[in-house]
């Protein structure tokens, strides 16, 4: 879906489908150079991390294996709750993997805190973040990412596999939804 099909409900596009893809492209290249020789694991942040990992993983020129995990902070709100719950645990272990988290969006930074505790307990020989998108003035947390794509503004956003009560997901670009569609 093309974001002008909804443009009624966006304020504004801050990202493009070929500006996603370009910032892609070369954040592969880096995990490519760092990760020379080894067969990291991609680990997917469920649901809104999907359209990221599938193209990571695409443009990746090496051996990559994928897993996902299905947490929750929001519901059906547009702000984090801060209380995480997992939906979906990994099926790989990590036991002396190394491990790449992949994010959609680093909003809060709380969820993502959680989470890097959580499977740096697993034992993996490293942990690494790589995110889209970042809200460096929504952090409540410090979270180290080694790989992101984009600061944006701290709005409410839409697509490239972050919804609004499940929708809008589909998007090729990343806009700000428009308060009358979740007020």
């Amino acid at each position: 879906m093309e974001l002008a099909d909804v443009a009624d409900d966006l304020t504004e596009v801050l990202l493009t489908e070929t500006q996603i893809h370009d910032k892609i492209a070369e954040l592969a290249r880096r995990v490519e150079q760092d990760y020379a020789g080894e067969r990291p694991l991609l680990v997917g942040v469920l649901k809104g991390a999907v359209m990221v990992m599938a193209d990571v993983a695409r443009e990746l020129k090496m051996h990559v294996d994928m897993d996902f995990m299905a947490v929750s902070s929001y519901g059906a709100s547009t702000e984090s709750s801060g209380v995480v719950r997992i939906l979906k645990d990994l099926d790989a272990d990590l036991e002396g993997r190394h491990v790449i988290i992949v994010e959609d969006i680093i909003d809060s930074g709380l969820t993502l805190a959680w989470l890097r505790a959580n499977l740096e307990s697993r034992g993996p020989a490293s942990l690494e973040i790589l995110a889209l998108l970042r809200k460096p003035d929504a952090a409540k947390v410090d979270v180290d990412v080694k790989y992101f794509g984009f600061d944006i503004p701290n709005a409410f956003v839409v697509g490239y596999g972050l919804d609004y009560a499940e929708r809008y997901r589909n998007l090729r670009g990343v806009a700000v939804l428009a308060p009358h569609v979740y007020s």
